[in-house]
């Protein structure tokens, strides 16, 4: 599984990475530098058709909405995680007093 997640990282780095550059090519857009964009235009598309690939290997991956929220407020979405487990264990000390066995 996480090579699935190692694919999509992958391509939304290059994805991230050729906007980046094409952000730079319009901001300065010159006629001479229409080849470039037009490339870079294709390069999108190729992306996106890429992450979609991945997208359709990880369809089964559901990730909580609040985790979304984590991100952007521009938090860690690990301390999701670790908050999810620690308002669990604290329901589990309410209910049964002690701490879970090991």
């Amino acid at each position: 599984m996480a090579e699935k997640f190692d694919n999509l990282e992958e391509h939304l780095e290059k994805f991230v990475e050729n906007i980046r550059q094409m952000g730079i090519i319009v901001s300065d857009f010159q006629p001479s530098s229409q080849t470039g964009l037009n490339q870079k235009l294709n390069y999108m598309i190729t992306g996106l058709q890429d992450i979609e690939k991945c997208r359709q290997q990880l369809h089964e991956i559901n990730v909580p909405l609040e985790a979304f929220e984590y991100i952007d407020q521009g938090r860690n979405p690990q301390l999701y995680t670790k908050e999810c487990l620690e308002r669990a264990l604290a329901k589990y000390k309410a209910i049964h007093g002690d701490d879970p066995p090991s």
